[in-house]
């Protein structure tokens, strides 16, 4: 998931961006039209095989600036969308942190989707004081490092592992659990987290296994889990390996539960995994937002405008986006009407106590996690998108 080296910097503007590797304008501070511009930027994989959840951060997040310009250009702003295509790469992540501090007209980030390419980012945000919202990033130590740039609008692993834990053990039952990682962060730390959780419930890990992000075959693994015969299999990963796990498994005869957290909850898995899905779970930090009549509303407008239906994250990247647009009002309002700072605007996201959002009401802690984050259990019943809801667990 490496990029070519960018040999000339574009500036473009929000609404005709599509996918790219990265872009940036000058370092100076520009004008549309006699009014100051507001850039915020996006990072998340646009191509490779996460592209499907990362796309739908950056559509959720440009639907959110769409929302809001007028009301902006009332106030003297032009607001725009700058997209990075992260690759889910911490490499390019680091390279585009580079490109987006240059660019001064940029005061905040929605992203990552990846919690390995945040960490390592977020390093390069502190630095310049470039705030970051993120609707996806599960793992503790991204917001336990105490940046101050840090902020998550979703669940922690450590909330997220044992409440699919509790689930797995307390309700599905499993006794002996074999768990799959894909050695990255995120799914390492997923893993983890249940693993422990599961043990003090009572359950038995009769395997723990490392596969590659990219890998397509896993009879090696898999014959493993026929030799050890679990009651489950558990993954923490993503699910681009996760459906042809599931298939895979399916295939083999391996019939069980299959488990995996917020990494798995996209369309592609049910495509990838195929009919084989039907007796699979997640925990998501994403809720189902069509339950209620704003999150309809918005899945409309979201289909009217991109032609696409709603993924996992596309509600929390809109609202990722409208609690850093919510700041720079606060912000700016503080600042007598005039353009605020980075700082400015790290700080009043932070100070974010009481934000409702379509997918979840917002209020940070002192280190950016959102004390109003649930998790939410789905089943697959038939091979479609989304799964169904079976239980919601709050802290």
């Amino acid at each position: 998931m490496f990029s070519k080296k960018l040999s000339t910097l574009f500036l473009l503007s929000a609404l005709t961006v599509g996918t790219i590797t990265g872009c940036s304008s000058s370092t100076t501070s520009s004008s549309s039209e006699g009014k100051n511009v507001i850039k915020i930027a996006t990072q998340s994989p646009l191509s490779g095989g996460s592209a499907t959840q990362g796309e739908a951060i950056k559509l959720g997040a440009q639907l959110a600036l769409e929302d809001k310009k007028a009301e902006f250009k009332k106030l003297g702003f032009d607001l725009q969308l700058v997209p990075y295509d992260d690759q889910a790469d911490p490499k390019k992540g680091v390279a585009n942190a580079q490109l987006i501090a240059a660019d001064k007209d940029i005061l905040a980030i929605v992203g990552h989707m990846n919690s390995g390419v945040a960490i390592p980012s977020s390093e390069i945000y502190e630095k310049y004081s470039i705030p970051m919202v993120s609707p996806a990033n599960t793992a503790t130590a991204v917001t336990d490092r105490g940046l101050k740039v840090t902020n998550r609008v979703v669940a922690r692993d450590d909330f997220q592992g044992p409440a699919g834990a509790q689930f797995a053990v307390n309700t599905l039952k499993a006794k002996k659990i074999f768990i799959i990682q894909d050695k990255t962060a995120y799914g390492t730390g997923l893993a983890d987290a249940f693993k422990k959780a599961a043990e003090d419930l009572g359950a038995k890990i009769v395997g723990y296994e490392g596969i590659t992000v990219g890998e397509k075959d896993f009879n090696g693994v898999l014959n493993q889990v026929a030799d050890k015969k679990p009651d489950m299999i558990y993954f923490g990963g993503l699910y681009a390996e996760g459906g042809l796990i599931v298939k895979q498994a399916h295939d083999k005869g391996i019939d069980i539960p299959f488990m995996g957290g917020d990494g798995l909850d996209s369309s592609s898995f049910v495509e990838i995994a195929g009919v084989a899905v039907k007796n699979a779970y997640l925990t998501s930090i994403a809720g189902d937002v069509t339950k209620s009549a704003e999150g309809k509303k918005f899945s409309e407008e979201y289909k009217n405008q991109f032609n696409k239906n709603i993924e996992g994250y596309s509600a929390y990247a809109y609202d990722s986006a409208g609690v850093i647009l919510q700041a720079i009002e606060n912000a700016i309002d503080k600042n007598d009407g005039k353009l605020p700072t980075r700082a400015q605007v790290r700080d009043a996201i932070r100070a974010i106590r009481d934000y409702q959002g379509i997918g979840t009401k917002v209020g940070f802690d002192d280190k950016g996690d959102n004390q109003y984050a649930k998790i939410y259990i789905y089943k697959f019943n038939e091979a479609k998108y989304p799964a169904t809801v079976v239980g919601e667990i709050s802290k």
